[in-house]
């Protein structure tokens, strides 16, 4: 069996553009992957582009081996564009395996450890409006959701006051706890938005009503920071969405800067690098929460992952994809309130309609830009 080309699909997605890469080959499998990165997708293109010219003509099984080739190949390492790129591929090459031995990619990696994933949602971003905010939380929880997560609340002309941002949501994560009772976990999602200070100040402030996890506290480019933030607070600390690779991670692993690893299959190098990570962590006693607000194709390779992986903790659940996308996947990962199920079939357990799909060629929008009151850059 050879590899013959990669195709690329981008399909709208809530106003943005969900990219797979299909891998195929010669003897009619084909293999689905998604890209991580929802920005800069054009680069990402690009760099799909390039694998195809290293992998054409290659056997597809030699997984390890071409996930060598394409994240050292050229001397420089894979960043994280590239990475998420690789990620397509690499999780497109385990669902060809998994199809061509007539098994679901988990047994690949060893069998399941579980019976299904446990699964958190989003509140959605209506934290302006809290007499809804609150509602939402309760018709999560009364759907059988017991893990809701909502991230720190910015004002609604785009601009980040850090100090405002820190009583909004020392308030809003008390009046949720207030709302849902004591046996609902929350998850507080920074999204990096804070300062070492600010941040400091939020997590002390949010420890007595007990946060599952608070996860981007701080920038991530330089993890050494989590050390002066760890001895200041007891909160369980989450991060590693935007690594790409076990080399980054182990920043955060070797120095027991966080509980839990916020693996993106997508963005990591796909499955072949979150598995070694998985088991750095493991070693670590540090646990798996991967970090998936993205498509059915990431929310099945995730699926996957979490099924063989002792440490695995959470997956993450955003929304289903709008009801376009939607409907071009004919086979999916089935997700109920609270819980991700296994799924027994072949590979990755999903397919789409390629044929349909490629009428579609979306564009992946920019995220709202923050700034500061006075007009400086921050982060989003």
């Amino acid at each position: 069996m050879k590899i013959t080309g990669i195709e690329v699909l981008t399909l709208p997605d809530h106003g943005d553009s969900m990219m797979l890469a299909v891998v195929d080959t010669d003897e009619g499998l084909y293999g689905i992957g998604e890209v991580g990165v929802r920005t800069r997708q054009r680069a990402v293109a690009g760099g799909l582009d390039h694998l195809a010219g290293l992998l054409v003509g290659e056997d597809p099984t030699r997984i390890e081996h071409l996930w060598q080739t394409m994240f050292r190949r050229g001397f420089y390492p894979a960043d994280r564009i590239l990475a998420s790129a690789i990620a397509a591929v690499d999780v497109a090459l385990w669902d060809i395996r998994g199809k061509s031995l007539g098994v679901p990619v988990y047994e690949l990696f060893g069998g399941p450890v579980r019976d299904h994933i446990p699964a958190y949602v989003h509140v959605g971003d209506i934290y302006h409006d809290r007499p809804a905010f609150l509602d939402r939380c309760r018709d999560l929880v009364a759907q059988g959701w017991g893990h809701l997560r909502f991230s720190a609340p910015h004002d609604e002309d785009d601009v980040l006051d850090q100090r405002r941002c820190l009583r909004a949501s020392v308030d809003l994560f008390h009046a949720v706890r207030e709302a849902v009772g004591e046996e609902i976990e929350l998850i507080l999602d920074v999204h990096t938005r804070l300062d070492p200070p600010e941040a400091v100040t939020l997590c002390r402030e949010i420890e007595t009503a007990r946060p599952f996890f608070v996860e981007d506290p701080i920038r991530c480019e330089n993890p050494d920071a989590y050390r002066m933030l760890r001895a200041r607070t007891g909160v369980p600390l989450a991060a590693g969405e935007q690594f790409a690779s076990k080399w980054e991670f182990a920043r955060l692993l070797d120095h027991d800067l966080v509980d839990y690893a916020r693996v993106d299959v997508g963005i990591a190098a796909g499955l072949t690098e979150a598995r070694k990570i998985a088991a750095m962590a493991e070693a670590r006693y540090i646990r798996l929460a991967t970090h998936n607000p993205l498509g059915p194709v990431t929310a099945a390779s995730s699926m996957h992952l979490n099924a063989a992986t002792p440490n695995a903790a959470i997956q993450e659940h955003q929304v289903d994809p709008q009801p376009l996308a939607d409907a071009l996947f004919t086979l999916r990962p089935r997700i109920t309130p609270g819980r991700v199920e296994l799924s027994g079939a072949p590979g990755l357990g999903i397919d789409i309609d390629r044929v349909e799909a490629r009428k579609y060629q979306a564009t992946a929008a920019e995220r709202p830009q923050l700034r500061t009151r006075d007009g400086a850059f921050t982060n989003w």
